[in-house]
């Protein structure tokens, strides 16, 4: 079997397969609730308009030319928001989910939901639970082979635990962490079936998408570096979306509340723009040997990852340094 490579290192004789790998609905809630984005361009007076040099409403629906595809909790929101900033981008705030929820609707449905664009103008939409639905990749090509695909990948130890705790904050009465990692904690069996644990397993996932795109195709932002230097991985993104570099170090500023980077307030009118309250949640205290044991679990992963994307993300340096 094509999947035969990825046998979990804790668990000898079982393996991961695309055939499990129909994640719980878990795994497919939005990174930020329509309900949080509306109450917050409400809230800040703005509208579906794409950025700080907005486009008049007239132009066509296009179907997108590029998506950010993932992955849950790992900064695609902050990524949208600020690509949303360059005038030659229009992107759709809520996620559409018509890769994995609503495929059925038809493409004229999903180019419905797109915003009107100008001739040069770079439609996107982004939905991170993409990149962990198997069916995805094929239908996506189906609808454009050419299409340009973003994936913002983080750590997979600690974007699990930011997963958690967002489950945790609509879902008081839910097991603790340490409880729902393992299948066997005294034998130190991860359960990689749950969503928060199979997400980070960047390789298995990646491996279906290049069945039908090269990596040429494909850009990966770490979430690390988009907090520390986002104008650095916007400058990336922009270049990959043959995009001027518009969007630069003078768009953002560190919020020391929140502890990562804001969008500062456009020159004509408005708020600053910095994510809601979904984002930078305090994480719950986990046992340091849960999370080394989840270190252990991942790392052959993420080697596996940064072998096939020609990419090192530096998580194990990271641990190392804790």
């Amino acid at each position: 079997a094509r999947d035969a490579w990825l046998r979990t290192p804790l668990a000898p004789g079982e393996m991961i397969t695309a055939q499990s790998a129909l994640l719980e609905r878990e795994a497919q809630e939005s990174s930020t609730t329509d309900e949080e984005l509306a109450g917050r361009r409400a809230a800040n007076g703005s509208s579906e308009r794409g950025g700080a040099a907005s486009t008049p409403d007239y132009g066509e629906k296009k179907l997108p030319q590029a998506l950010i595809i993932g992955v849950k909790k790992g900064g695609t929101r902050a990524l949208l928001e600020a690509i949303r900033v360059h005038p030659d981008v229009r992107a759709v705030g809520v996620e559409p989910h018509f890769f994995d929820r609503n495929y059925e609707k038809g493409l004229e449905w999903y180019r419905n939901v797109m915003p009107k664009t100008l001739d040069g103008q770079v439609t996107m939409e982004k939905t991170p639970s993409y990149f962990v639905t198997n069916e995805a990749p094929k239908r996506i090509h189906a609808m454009a082979k050419d299409i340009k695909l973003i994936v913002v990948v983080r750590n997979p130890v600690t974007r699990a635990i930011s997963d958690y705790t967002q489950t945790l904050s609509k879902k008081p009465e839910i097991p603790t962490f340490e409880v729902l990692a393992f299948k066997n904690r005294t034998l130190g069996l991860i359960d990689a079936s749950w969503s928060a644990i199979r997400i980070g397993i960047y390789a298995l996932h990646l491996e279906n998408w290049l069945q039908y795109f090269p990596l040429s195709q494909i850009l990966f932002v770490s979430g690390e570096r988009l907090i520390v230097d986002p104008a650095g991985e916007m400058a990336k993104v922009q270049d990959f979306l043959g995009l001027k570099r518009v969007v630069t170090e003078k768009h953002f500023y560190f919020n020391k509340t929140k502890g990562f980077p804001c969008l500062k307030k456009p020159e004509d009118s408005g708020a600053p723009r910095c994510l809601g309250k979904s984002k930078g949640r305090t994480h719950p205290h986990i046992d340091p040997d849960v999370i080394h044991r989840l270190q252990k679990f991942y790392r052959p992963f993420n080697m596996m990852f940064y072998q096939m994307t020609g990419q090192d993300f530096q998580w194990e340096r990271e641990e190392g340094d804790k």
